[in-house]
């Protein structure tokens, strides 16, 4: 059984090699826009998790999607091509939502902010209903 540290230089170099399998080796335009964000590996160098995200309106990304699942075959073969390892991890893609989910979170925060800003705005026009002070000295 290997080291977790030989699978995360083993992760790294696949991520690598999958990058540049999309721009040379794959002659498909609907992997364009496809960029790989992490890849992991098992301790024992069987199983590859890749995760990709794609640039682009949601037709875009359902075509890439498609046609990196087509290409995984080609894909896992130059994999192999670039490892000096016995067994070629199988490979599975995964859309890394990321990006998409953080960027919705940056809106709410930024809702948020305004909002708190409009609060303090308010708060230093407000003045007191009744006396300033209404305890009797």
């Amino acid at each position: 059984m290997a080291d977790h540290n030989r699978a995360a230089r083993l992760a790294q170099r696949i991520k690598v090699l999958l990058a540049e399998a999309l721009q040379k080796t794959i002659k498909d335009d609907r992997v364009d826009n496809v960029t790989i964000t992490e890849a992991r590996v098992t301790n024992d160098l069987q199983q590859a998790t890749v995760y990709y995200t794609v640039f682009g309106d949601d037709d875009t990304v359902a075509a890439a999607h498609e046609a990196m699942e087509e290409n995984r075959g080609l894909l896992r073969r130059e994999m192999g091509r670039g490892l000096n390892i016995r067994l070629v991890p199988t490979l599975e893609l995964i859309r890394d939502t990321v990006p998409e989910t953080a960027a919705q979170l940056e809106e709410v925060l930024r809702a948020a902010r305004a909002r708190d800003a409009e609060l303090a705005a308010q708060r230093e026009s407000a003045t007191y209903a009744g006396d300033e002070d209404p305890y009797k000295e």
